[in-house]
């Protein structure tokens, strides 16, 4: 069985918002730098809390059973203002867990179509 969700629209830009805090705190010099950094480091967190679709694609079996049981899920949104798509193993309290295939696109139109097409 397929599961689509469509997550909304309303999410705010979260690479903006970090970039204002960071700016805030830091001066307006540090704040895109060290944005990057943050992004680098929870790439995973921050694009599937950037997700506006998600859709079951299967079960994940993890090696480590402390993971208990593990969802692969298609995820569609926008980051920084580039549309993505990308792969996520989710646990059953909805955390992601990693990441895999990712890719960007010009347009929604152009993401929401690779969304659909995601095995």
């Amino acid at each position: 069985m397929t599961i689509m969700q469509t997550i909304g629209n309303a999410k705010i830009d979260a690479i903006s918002a970090l970039i204002a805090g960071l700016e805030n705190e830091f001066g307006m010099n540090a704040g895109r730098a060290l944005a990057d950094r943050f992004l680098a480091a929870e790439e995973t967190d921050f694009h599937w809390e950037a997700r506006l679709q998600e859709r079951l694609l299967d079960g994940f079996d993890s090696l480590d059973e402390a993971d208990g049981e593990l969802d692969r899920v298609a995820i569609c949104g926008r980051l920084g203002g580039i549309w993505f798509t990308a792969v996520c193993i989710v646990d059953g309290e909805g955390r992601a867990h990693g990441m895999s295939a990712r890719r960007h696109f010009g347009s929604a139109k152009a993401a929401r179509k690779a969304w659909r097409d995601a095995r």
